[in-house]
């Protein structure tokens, strides 16, 4: 196998095998894809969370107040999201993981 490419133990992130076999350290692009990761997973827990109360609120285990505190929490939580994208440039599609066979995370 040529030296460099997969395969050698080296590691690639690259498309393109042939093109270079070193890992891209560029510190603001690590720092881009460490901030969409965080929401991402920031993202995942909320709508859990959501599915979650819409679930104990049809199934009606919360008092008035209680439906009103989580309805009024949710809406900050996701008023928080909107303005960490517009802050680190994403889009909604950019926090959806293709999971391959799994089909996407959102």
């Amino acid at each position: 196998m040529p030296q460099g490419t997969p395969g050698n133990g080296e590691i690639s992130l690259h498309s393109n095998p042939t093109k270079s076999s070193r890992i891209d350290l560029d510190p603001e692009k690590a720092e881009d894809g460490l901030a969409e990761l965080v929401m991402t997973v920031i993202e995942l827990l909320r709508q859990i969370v959501e599915r979650h109360a819409i679930r104990r609120v049809e199934g009606g285990t919360l008092t008035e107040q209680q439906i009103e505190d989580v309805g009024v929490a949710l809406m900050n939580l996701e008023d928080k999201m909107e303005e960490l994208k517009d802050v680190f440039g994403l889009e909604a599609e950019d926090l959806n993981i293709d999971l391959g066979p799994l089909g996407n995370l959102l």
